[in-house]
Order: C-alpha cells, then structure tokens, then sequence
C-alpha cells in the first residue's frame, strides 16, 4: 500500500458530545436516547453534509420542542465536545511521514465548524491534503465522496488504505477497491499498518 487515508473524529481528534449532554441530563440512558432519537446520525450527517448548521437546528427543534434547548447545545457547546488528540495518533502520523508515506483524510465534518478545529489541533494540521464533507455537499459512506479524493489527488484505490472508526464507511472504502481498517486504537493500528504499508 501507497497512502494511508485518516477519518478525523475518533481516530485523530476525540468527538465526545456525550461528555456535554452527560453534564446536561446528568444520566446516561437519557444522553443515549437523546443522541439515538433525536440529535441522532442522520440529522448530524445533513450538517456533515454542509446544510446550515442554524435552519438544521431549528428544524430538530420544531420537531422536538421539549428538547429545544438541548439541541442547541450542539451548536453552542461544540467545541467541548472535541476532548483532544486520539493518543499515540500524533506519533503515529509522525511515524509515517518519515518513512515518505503520503497520508490523506477524508472526513465527514461541517465546513461551518472545520477550519476552526483545524486550528486548534495541531494533529489535524499534520494532514496537508484531504477532503471535507460539508465542503462537497456529500457525506461518507457515499462512494462519490471516495472518489472525490481519489481523483482530488491522483490516487488508485487500490493503493490505499483507508481508516475509519465508523464499520459501514470502512466497508463502502473496501467496495472501491482500498483495504479498509476499522479504527481501535493507535498501537493496534501502528501493528496493522507493519503488515500493510509497503
């Protein structure tokens, strides 16, 4: 394998919007429920998608006005939902850079909330090429969105692995043609990428 491709959110940088909502609800069942039923994935992919991250809200919220102000807390407190680098992942990009292989990222983020954890992450801005959901108006496991980076850079499929803590956007990358590998950890992953990297 050539390039290795990184997800963002849990595999270089903790996405952690329970630890907010915990504080919120202060019990655990209703943060799950709340992020299963009503903040659930799919409402989260549409601003991931780069709808207004605003008229999204309001709309949930029209929906669920019980849980208005809650929802407007993924707005308002997104930035302490973001808990830090993913341990030994920083290293690990180290690591590869040094040994002259090309990484990527492909990530399913709003462009409306991006560069600014950019910024304050110093592991994100260790990725110099990738491509960002909100800003292509397709989210992954789309496999538009794959080829918008494989062509983006000039890459083959098949010379890429491809990294993601989410199994389904791991499977779609497989069906491109990549080796895909589910996200556990820095030290299971630096042990997998020994076999796989050449």
């Amino acid at each position: 394998m050539k390039n290795v491709i990184f997800d963002f959110g849990n595999v270089l940088v903790k996405w952690e919007p329970e630890r907010v909502y915990g504080a919120y609800f202060g019990d655990e069942a209703k943060v799950w429920w709340f992020l299963r039923h009503v903040a659930d994935t799919e409402w989260r992919l549409r601003i991931d998608a780069g709808e207004d991250q605003d008229a999204c809200i309001a709309d949930l919220q029209s929906r669920y006005p019980d849980y208005a102000e809650a929802i407007a807390l993924y707005r308002d407190r997104w930035r302490e939902m973001l808990t830090g680098e993913v341990p030994g992942m920083r290293a690990l990009l180290c690591d590869l850079k040094t040994a002259g292989v090309p990484i990527y990222g492909l990530t399913n983020w709003s462009m409306e909330t991006f560069p600014e954890a950019r910024k304050r992450f110093a592991i994100l801005q260790m990725i110099d090429h990738y491509v960002v959901s909100g800003a292509e108006g397709l989210v992954k496991p789309d496999p538009r969105l794959f080829q918008v980076l494989l062509e983006r850079y000039g890459l083959k499929a098949g010379e890429c692995v491809f990294v993601d803590d989410n199994r389904d956007n791991v499977e779609a990358a497989v069906e491109m043609g990549m080796r895909g590998m589910v996200f556990r950890g820095a030290e299971e992953l630096r042990k997998e990428l020994k076999q796989m990297v050449q």
